[in-house]
């Protein structure tokens, strides 16, 4: 009975709940149903609305009680469910995206595509949202009426779980705020995290039961935090941060948990029931769409799906660690459960056994080896061992992007808690291998002698950079890396080209196709080494975003000129170890579509693969600071 009241009065506090509209209907209905009037104490009025809903999950019979907790999920249906009309435009472009990622081309959004989509959406927020319901009334539930009441409020304002990496290198969890027009389906049932939700914020409630001179803190059932950031916490009775936060402690996902790496791989064939493969998936903290029947299927008509699972404390293979999608016999992704769906530190010896198996595997063993050494230095870096000059060049990624498994843009979070760890000044004496008079920061510091440049780019830069063969270039260390690259082009007709492209995989869009096959694109009857440079809109000190006037305009001042048309293929061609989800524009003459859009080539590797794309690059046209283009450098006259 006190809890009964700490609970009432608990939501009293934090809702008002005394005043709410349900509470008055509730009264109204009491009222109608018996002939007694509920009092006008808010305790009781809150009770007695709580009543209504222990009455249903309490029923003896259990036709009535299916048919109360029905009625119960409508209402929650109909005021919580997303409706059509409230699905953004952009949810479909992304399902048009994933669709070409996945490798059915380029889907247009007809009306059956959007209907099939809009479907999808809300079938998954209902199957998620009902998971609560039938939890919450069954007798595994064995909580106070207020209780289950404050945990489906909370539910239905929860979206998204996004986690992420604090600056302290601590990994950290939030759900975003559900609005009329969010996709997401509801949060993923967990029942530990959940009982240690519940009974923390009741521990906490019996304490302020009791006198002042009596009370003393709740005790800490979090494995991460210290006692006052516990209570910190707890203090909020925020349901959606106690839940998350008990969410991302699991055991299983605990650093002693996932040194644990012993388990199995389950392989679900394509086309099979997606049910297995989605509910294998609940109740863990999970950034995988795959936890969706829906999005299972969808994935499972594509290729094979193979699941890592490790043992739990019982021994069981059930905990999944990482997952690899196929798309036919072709590896289409990885995705692991760090943030990004990175993969977590222990793992990359499972991969690499794996990817033996497939044909394509060596594709993904510079991600597998990253990845290795990245723990490697981790490690190292734990035990207060100094890195050597390799291990530096690799995590200040001086040759080449360190590459992982990561979902499209998603780096290792590990490497920049790594760098922040690090003075970048010091580090970059032993990364170049020089004195600290052998870096310039601007035009005139620029000597024979020189190894590195890291300062702002300004008219004539690149000439001088070129002049002193300077081989680090740098807008700033080590963010604002300026890469070079050699691309041979000319020998070859367009014809050629295009068979080439088609041998190599690549594919080539129509955009791209009319580009190659215009008038306009021409080739070299002779081969030749163009030296090119690949920068950040950012990088050329133009505000805002700047027009393609006005970055070519930048250009020319910085000693930079366009590249031959040629080069888009060409490049796509030499490039093949590019990462997944990178993206950049060539800087060429512009040539007209067959729409009639003045466009330009840029290369990306999606998931299924490298692509030869083109956008349309008007004189008026307007780019983000991240974009990325590549210039030919000015010859130097001899």
């Amino acid at each position: 009975m006190e809890d009964s009241a700490d609970g009432a009065q608990f939501l009293k506090r934090k809702y008002d709940f005394h005043n709410a509209p349900e509470v008055d209907q509730a009264v109204r209905r009491t009222f109608m149903r018996t002939g007694e009037r509920v009092p006008q104490d808010p305790l009781l009025r809150i009770q007695n609305y709580l009543s209504r809903f222990t009455e249903i999950t309490d029923r003896e019979d259990s036709e009535r009680r299916q048919h109360g907790v029905a009625a119960l999920k409508r209402v929650l249906h109909t005021r919580f469910i997303i409706k059509p009309t409230d699905i953004p435009e952009s949810a479909l472009l992304l399902e048009q995206r994933i669709a070409r990622e996945l490798g059915h081309g380029d889907v247009e959004i007809t009306d059956d595509f959007r209907e099939q989509k809009t479907q999808q959406i809300i079938t998954d927020q209902t199957r998620s949202l009902d998971k609560w319901v039938d939890y919450l009334s069954s007798d595994d539930a064995e909580y106070p009426d207020w209780a289950k009441y404050w945990t489906l409020r909370s539910v239905v304002a929860m979206g998204k779980l996004e986690k992420r990496v604090d600056d302290a290198g601590k990994e950290t969890a939030r759900f975003t705020r559900r609005s009329k027009d969010t996709v997401a389906p509801f949060p993923s049932l967990n029942p530990r995290a959940l009982a240690l939700t519940i009974g923390s914020i009741r521990s906490q409630l019996e304490q302020k039961r009791q006198p002042k001179n009596q009370r003393h803190p709740a005790e800490n059932k979090s494995v991460r935090l210290d006692d006052s950031q516990f209570q910190q916490l707890l203090s909020t009775e925020d349901f959606a941060r106690l839940y998350t936060q008990f969410l991302i402690e699991l055991p299983e996902y605990s650093t002693e948990g996932l040194q644990e790496t012993r388990g199995r791989w389950v392989t679900y064939p394509q086309g099979s029931d997606p049910t297995p493969l989605s509910q294998s998936l609940e109740g863990y903290p999970l950034e995988w769409c795959t936890a969706s029947v829906d999005t299972a299927r969808t994935q499972l008509q594509g290729g094979d799906f193979h699941v890592y699972y490790s043992i739990d404390k019982d021994g069981n293979p059930i905990v999944p660690r990482l997952a690899i999608r196929m798309e036919g016999n072709s590896i289409a992704e990885f995705r692991g459960i760090a943030p990004g769906q990175n993969l977590d530190p222990y793992v990359a010896p499972i991969v690499e056994r794996k990817l033996e198996e497939f044909p394509d595997g060596k594709a993904y063993q510079k991600k597998v080896a990253d990845m290795k050494h990245l723990t490697e230095i981790d490690h190292k870096m734990q035990s207060g061992a100094p890195l050597d000059a390799s291990e530096l060049v690799f995590l200040y990624e001086v040759d080449s992007p360190i590459q992982g498994f990561g979902y499209g843009y998603s780096r290792d979070p590990r490497i920049e808690e790594l760098r922040n760890q690090r003075n970048p000044e010091l580090d970059m004496l032993v990364v170049f291998g020089c004195e600290p008079s052998q870096i310039a920061h601007n035009l005139g510091e620029l000597r024979p002698d020189t190894r590195a440049y890291i300062g702002p780019l300004v008219p004539g830069i690149f000439d001088r950079l070129q002049e002193y063969n300077i081989e680090h270039v740098y807008t700033s260390f080590p963010e604002g890396k300026i890469r070079r690259q050699s691309v041979e082009i000319g020998g070859k007709t367009k014809e050629q080209l295009l068979s080439e492209l088609e041998q190599a995989g690549v594919y080539v869009t129509s955009y791209a196709e009319d580009m190659i096959n215009s008038p306009d694109f021409t080739t070299l009857p002779i081969p030749q080494t163009l030296h090119t440079v690949r920068l950040k809109v950012g990088d050329l000190g133009l505000s805002g975003n700047p027009t393609t006037g006005r970055v070519y305009r930048k250009m020319q001042e910085l000693g930079l000129d366009l590249c031959p048309a040629e080069v888009g293929p060409h490049m796509r061609l030499a490039t093949k170890d590019q990462p997944l989800g990178d993206y950049y524009w060539i800087v060429m003459k512009q040539i007209t579509d067959s729409d009639g859009y003045p466009n330009v080539f840029r290369l990306v590797r999606y998931e299924d693969g490298l692509w030869s794309d083109a956008r349309w690059a008007g004189p008026g046209s307007e780019w983000n600071p991240d974009d990325e283009f590549v210039f030919s450098l000015r010859r130097l006259e001899t």
